[in-house]
């Protein structure tokens, strides 16, 4: 089954793994540590974030490292970059509103 980026960070587990590799590549024992679930919960998380593309498998000698892929990354910024632009412009305009009533007050 082909899952979506946005399937992949619908899980706060997921988005969680995304978190901890955005700050330096893991492998997935040291993953693991920081939840309080099976080693086994953890490989399917990351099974779901690789086949997504959102991270990428390296090789380091005998250890597997997973990364960050920040061109899905960006995918999904693109995605969220719409709705900044609608609130963003709903500030500015409460922003306005605002002034125009101080502005009456005085």
């Amino acid at each position: 089954m082909r899952r979506d980026i946005f399937q992949a960070i619908a899980d706060p587990t997921r988005r969680a793994i995304i978190t901890l590799i955005a700050i330096q590549a893991m492998t997935p024992n040291a993953i693991a540590e920081h939840f309080d679930t099976t080693r086994q919960s953890v490989s399917k998380h990351l099974r779901i974030l690789t086949e997504c593309e959102l991270i990428k498998q390296e090789q380091r000698g005998r250890e597997i490292y997973y990364q960050l892929e920040i061109d899905k990354m960006k995918e999904i910024d693109k995605w969220l970059e719409q709705f900044r632009k609608i609130w963003e412009d709903r500030f500015d305009n409460l922003d306005k509103l605002l002034a125009t009533i101080k502005n009456k007050k005085k």
